[in-house]
């Protein structure tokens, strides 16, 4: 039996941790007054010292001490909360961050910096004062705590004097140890902890605080906190009566808890998920109710190959049973069938995740644009809840980047231009995802000064991209913004102007099989609309055939099948229309855009298909029936191949390659075209 690495298991822990802390920052900069978050980034700091020192990360402990210890400066009313402290945090989090993946690296600089950046932050709060006392100041409670934890605990990581520690922080304390469990030598094992605990401890802070100390053991140990009155804490208490009765007890010395070090430690944080380690304690049912597997990526990608594998081989299975007469074959595949579709679609939905996990990671470069820029960025998401593929996720992330630097950099205004033009100061950039069929649609908007489509077709024509004077429609000069090297900006800065970004966006979502839609209207702003496919791995397919070869048609782009005949065939040569519903939708003979050299078939079909922002239809041989497609990449030899975006297996082991439905419309209408010139 294999077990997880520890170390890897507090790196994962470790980037939800960091996660949490740079959310709740970004939360404190709408109210910098917010107990709730203030604690929430205390507490995330202070696991992530306690842990890291846990398991040898001494460097990213002792760093994220001197974080910590300014957050409970704030979270003890001492000083109060700035936008210049949230700033520093934030970039030590990041450093943090660089602690945790590269802990052998040199990091001595970037510390010695961002603790001087601190120690400034901290002493301006200083000489600004400190916030606001009470009338009083909190009362003092004397708190009695015995505690014993479960026998395998240390075998699991937990450390009690890391516990005893924290105790000893919040206040004056007793501690005497219970040894009355410990067993005769021959009977006893090294491994396994019998000693328990009679702590008193008096402090201001409330009973929530002594809780939070055994955060991450609450639920496996066994703990009882009373609060004595308070009279009491004033005289020295006597020693409480152990649990058990027994000599050894009554012998055991008092002992002072040793002093508070930086490298404090904790229990392994893989036991729970930390975002929810306050409900969990405080409620144990909600917990179980809630809870997760985390299972590494890799091994979801092999089970998605293995689906696939199995969907081939049922394709396989249920071709032999169409060709054969007994019924009981027939029927284990439909079987077959049934269960792989519905195991097909489990999976699919393990793989699924929402696009929050996507969207969540501009908060934090808005904050960073705006004060880069000195404009103020109001950022708007909807459509969190929307879930797509992971695959597709981890490949959104960098295009997105570069747009909504795009949108920030050349879209919004400097508030002094807003003003002047009766805008609201803060510029907004809205994050929106929807689905739409088998995509899902992802928007980029921003209420800037859009997109000067005079100046992007002047830049285009001195590159030689377009010929002056060419006629091209609004939508065609947008796109001209995501070719290679293009850039309207009149200067290099640190955000953009060298041309790169937008040609990275065009290229990913090309690979993606998505496609990209601009509009823009001087003075209000612009929209970006990225359609991408749900999952990149298994889609259902409509099966047909051109001349002798197969193709596979996206089902969620299909909206109806048609059948023409020779005649309607040959009266429609010159215009390429057919007349459905009083409309006129046109339509690519994929016999003459694949050169397949054969001759037509008497009755061919006409699969009309939407590609978002028209109907066309595609006229075929034969339409063989549906077809759940594994999607295999092609070769590099076939990379620039746009017409198809993959290709896959069918069941008696021949090739059939997808259709890409945009491309292909773009490249049967450019033929189209230039059969019009020719003509």
């Amino acid at each position: 039996m294999s077990f997880p690495d520890p170390i890897q298991v507090f790196k994962t822990e470790a980037a939800e941790l960091l996660e949490q802390i740079e959310t709740g920052l970004l939360d404190l900069t709408y109210d910098l007054t917010n107990k709730d978050q203030i604690d929430a980034v205390f507490r995330g700091l202070h696991t992530l010292k306690g842990s890291g020192a846990m398991f040898g990360f001494d460097a990213l402990a002792a760093f994220t001490h001197h974080c910590e210890t300014a957050f409970d400066r704030v979270r003890k009313g001492e000083v109060t909360a700035t936008e210049e402290l949230i700033s520093v945090v934030l970039e030590a989090r990041d450093h943090m961050r660089a602690l945790v993946e590269n802990p052998n690296a040199e990091h001595d600089a970037v510390s010695t910096r961002l603790l001087a950046d601190l120690h400034r932050a901290v002493e301006a709060l200083d000489k600004a004062g400190a916030a606001p006392a009470k009338a009083s100041g909190p009362k003092e409670t004397l708190w009695r705590i015995r505690f014993g934890l479960p026998r395998n605990a240390m075998a699991n990581g937990t450390n009690p004097l890391g516990l005893l520690d924290e105790l000893r922080d919040l206040g004056p304390c007793k501690i005497r140890a219970d040894l009355s469990d410990i067993p005769a030598l021959d009977a006893l094992t090294p491994s396994d902890l019998y000693i328990s605990w009679h702590v008193e401890v008096t402090t201001a802070q409330p009973k929530s605080m002594i809780e939070d100390v055994f955060i991450f053991v609450m639920d496996e140990m066994q703990i009882e906190i009373t609060a004595i009155d308070a009279g009491k804490a004033a005289a020295p208490a006597p020693a409480p009566a152990p649990q058990k009765a027994a000599a050894p007890a009554a012998a055991a010395p008092v002992v002072e808890a040793p002093k508070p070090v930086v490298q404090e430690t904790a229990s392994v944080p893989a036991v729970r998920d930390t975002s929810a380690a306050a409900a969990s304690a405080a409620d144990p049912k909600q917990n179980r109710a809630a809870e997760s597997v985390r299972v590494p990526a890799e091994r979801l990608d092999e089970l998605m190959d293995r689906v696939g594998e199995l969907v081939i081989a049922q394709s396989r299975l249920r071709q032999l049973a169409g060709r054969n007469a007994d019924i009981q074959l027939r029927a284990v595949s439909e079987d077959i069938e049934r269960l792989s579709g519905e195991l097909r679609d489990t999976m699919m939905v393990l793989r699924m995740v929402p696009v929050a996990t996507l969207f969540g990671r501009f908060r934090r470069l808005v904050h960073d644009l705006a004060r880069e820029t000195g404009k103020v960025i109001e950022l708007i998401t909807e459509g969190e809840t929307t879930e797509v593929d992971k695959t597709v996720i981890e490949r959104l992330a960098d295009p997105l980047v570069h747009l909504v630097r795009n949108s920030v950099d050349h879209g919004l205004e400097t508030p002094e231009m807003r003003r002047a033009a009766g805008k609201q100061e803060a510029g907004k950039v809205i994050l929106s995802a929807r689905q739409a069929s088998g995509e899902v649609i992802i928007t980029i908007k921003d209420d800037g000064r859009g997109i000067d489509r005079d100046r992007v077709r002047a830049k285009a024509e001195s590159s030689g991209l377009i010929q002056p004077n060419a006629a091209l429609t609004d939508q065609e000069i947008f796109q001209l913004i995501f070719q290679p090297g293009f850039s309207t900006a009149q200067t290099v800065t640190n955000l953009s102007g060298r041309g790169v970004g937008m040609d990275v966006v065009k290229r990913t979502i090309d690979a993606l099989r998505g496609t990209i839609e601009v509009a823009s209207f001087p003075g209000e702003g612009s929209e970006i609309s990225l359609r991408i496919p749900l999952t990149l791995a298994i889609i259902e397919g409509l099966l047909v055939r051109v001349g002798g070869g197969r193709y596979v048609i996206p089902l969620s782009a299909v909206e109806e099948c048609l059948e023409l005949s020779l005649e309607e065939d040959l009266r429609s040569r010159g215009r390429s229309f057919i007349s459905l519903r009083d409309s006129l939708v046109p339509f690519i003979r994929l016999r003459d855009l694949f050169h397949t050299g054969t001759k037509p078939d008497p009755y061919q079909k006409v699969v009309v298909i939407s590609t978002g922002s028209e109907r066309v239809g595609l006229v075929v041989d034969q339409i063989i029936g549906d077809h759940q497609t594994v999607i295999k990449s092609m070769s590099k030899l076939h990379h620039d191949v746009a017409t198809f975006s993959g290709a896959t297996i069918l069941g008696d082991g021949s090739v059939a390659l997808i259709l890409d439905v945009v491309h292909l419309v773009a490249a049967g209408q450019q033929q189209e075209a230039q059969m019009r010139i020719a003509g």
